[in-house]
């Protein structure tokens, strides 16, 4: 159970890595959620 967990865990990182290609583009890509969050909220 805990490695069928830390290999989904580790797949799951994998790609959300290589989607943002580096860990810039990944806090880019919070920051814009977190505006579209943010935006909706106001509304």
């Amino acid at each position: 159970m805990i490695r069928k967990t830390i290999t989904l865990a580790c797949a799951a990182l994998a790609v959300l890595l290589t989607g943002c290609n580096t860990f810039r583009g990944l806090g880019q890509d919070v920051q814009k959620a977190g505006a579209i969050v943010e935006n909706a909220a106001k509304k």
